[in-house]
């Protein structure tokens, strides 16, 4: 596996074989660990085996019992296993027991997926949150989990844009960490000054959400191809957040309506909370979003566990009763359309092969353009701010110039037809 540094050359790294560890307390935990091997997968790791022990309640020094750490200690020697990988999240001091016992790397679900999110991470922006998330992660760490990281070089988990000693101390940290938040807070408030001005334009704004890998890049695309921009398409691959940073795309309809579509950060259970508070600056775009687009593989087995997963982190983060849409991709792969049991406005989709977009087109258009007002205005020539303004905001049908000023007919944004209702004529 190849990766490049920042003069683009190679960085050879070493191949992971890893054995996946989880532990059940109440609820079947298959599915979590099916998941896990996938961002292990994503990360690069080799998956040699699944061990699953069932508890009361965990272990406070190792986790999982005496009998499942021998048992994992003897697989590690005998499968040739360098790592081993826990679907919950460890104590500093129980990852250190651990690998005194297992006499191998030893990393949780949360150093995974940062791990993960350095690797994918592109903007500036990006970097920062992630590394903000890793010393989150490491400050209540340092005693128990500096030995252990000591020991693991550049290898998973230590991986990350700006990434530190693991020897730092807690001062040289939480020093570091003011320092980005500051540099995010001045990302955060460009961003306010450019929604200020979407605000002002009046362009709609509608965000695509849902879990990672369900295709929210791919319908950007799909959508952006529709609109003739296939010059501005965004990345896509089938894999576990192919993508980090969220993206802007405009969307012009063959009407002339136009709205900017947003391809957020996909989600995945049990995501660090300290990784959900990092990009919370970036998700606050879905807040201030006149629509969410909640895209759902409709090939997944349990979709319905994906979508209370992602329901659970759009709550968090306070759009819970932003207006929504499910949309339900990846159509092609299924032999029948799935069935909302959400209760909400559905689509069934396939932004592979564009079967249904335009139902999908049709559903946003009805609610971020569906108060539109149609009417004709007759705006005085010494006006022409007022008609320049419509010209650009308004969806314009006719135009002609009379003696008393400039007849504009069309469908205009209610605000807009209140705003100016004074010029509204019938007659004309």
């Amino acid at each position: 596996m190849l990766r490049f540094n920042e003069n683009n050359e190679i960085i050879r790294e070493e191949e992971y074989n890893a054995i996946l560890v989880g532990l059940q307390l109440k609820e079947d935990i298959s599915r979590s660990m099916d998941e896990l091997e996938g961002l292990a997968e994503a990360a690069g790791i080799t998956v040699l085996g699944q061990v699953i022990q069932s508890m009361e309640k965990p272990n406070t020094a190792t986790f999982i019992g005496s009998g499942k750490v021998k048992e994992i200690a003897e697989m590690c020697e005998n499968m040739e296993a360098d790592t081993v990988i826990f679907d919950s999240e460890l104590s500093g001091a129980q990852l250190r027991n651990l690998e005194d016992a297992f006499g191998v790397r030893v990393i949780d679900r949360t150093i995974l997926i940062l791990d993960i999110f350095a690797r994918r991470a592109t903007s500036r922006e990006g970097k920062l949150q992630v590394e903000l998330a890793q010393l989150k992660y490491r400050l209540p760490r340092l005693t128990g989990f500096g030995k252990s990281l000591s020991r693991l070089g550049g290898g998973i988990g230590t991986r990350g844009p700006g990434e530190k000693k693991l020897e730092t101390d807690r001062r040289h940290i939480e020093g570091r960490m003011e320092d980005i938040k500051a540099e995010l807070l001045k990302s955060r408030k460009t961003r306010q000054v450019q929604r200020s001005g979407r605000e002002k334009s009046g362009v709609p704004v509608v965000a695509l959400m849902g879990y990672t890998n369900s295709g929210k890049s791919a319908l950007m695309n799909r959508m952006l191809s529709m609109s003739d921009r296939e010059e501005k398409r965004v990345m896509e691959k089938d894999m576990l957040f192919a993508t980090l940073d969220t993206s802007h795309r405009e969307i012009v309809l063959e009407n002339g309506d136009r709205f900017i579509l947003i391809d957020t950060v996909g989600f995945v259970s049990k995501l660090p909370h300290s990784l959900v508070e990092a990009f919370k600056s970036t998700l606050e775009e879905v807040l201030y979003a006149d629509l969410l687009v909640h895209v759902v593989d409709s090939s997944y087995d349990d979709r319905e566990f994906q979508i209370k997963v992602t329901d659970k982190v759009i709550g968090e983060i306070g759009a819970a009763d932003k207006e929504k849409i499910m949309v339900y991709n990846k159509l092609d792969l299924v032999s029948e359309p799935p069935i909302d049991s959400t209760g909400s406005e559905y689509v069934c989709v396939s932004a592979l092969t564009g079967e249904n977009m335009d139902q999908l087109v049709e559903a946003i258009v009805s609610h971020v353009f569906g108060d539109r007002v149609n009417a004709v205005m007759l705006i005085p020539y010494d006006r022409g701010d007022i008609t320049s303004y419509l010209c650009e905001n308004a969806r314009i049908e006719r135009m002609e110039y009379e003696n008393e000023g400039t007849v504009i007919g069309g469908s205009f944004e209610k605000s807009d037809y209140m705003k100016y209702f004074a010029y509204v004529r019938e007659d004309i």
